[in-house]
């Protein structure tokens, strides 16, 4: 079982350095064409690569996010849980947010095709 998820965990680990590195292209090289991201700070979803990008560009543009996986779940039906810990300042570097959340990911033909945030467990004994 170890062994099955870790082409789809090196997939998220190159989302989340290529979101951290403000690169789009890269990381919209890993998701669908027809990707459903969350609008995180704003409610509700964008769709495709060129919605992601836009929200992204808006995003970047009010404040300064910092994802960082701190562990991987693989769930049922292609989905994985990252548990992570996210920084969010404003654009002169106060720290706005210092939390751990979940992203809840759905994987189609080895690329990510939605991205939900989600609550993470409570506590997670020999899960």
């Amino acid at each position: 079982m170890p062994d099955r998820p870790a082409p789809e965990i090196e997939l998220l680990r190159a989302a989340y350095a290529a979101f951290n590195a403000r690169d789009i292209d890269a990381a919209l090289a890993l998701m669908t064409p027809d990707v459903a991201w969350p609008k995180a700070f704003k409610g509700g979803f964008v769709r495709g690569p060129e919605e992601v990008r836009a929200y992204w560009t808006e995003q970047w543009s009010e404040i300064d996010p910092h994802v960082e996986p701190v562990a991987f779940h693989p769930e049922d039906a292609g989905q994985i849980l990252v548990e992570v810990h996210q920084v969010v300042r404003d654009l002169v570097g106060a720290v706005l947010a210092d939390e751990q959340v979940g992203h809840r990911f759905t994987i189609e033909h080895g690329l990510i095709q939605v991205m939900e945030v989600c609550s993470l467990p409570s506590s997670n004994p020999g899960a």
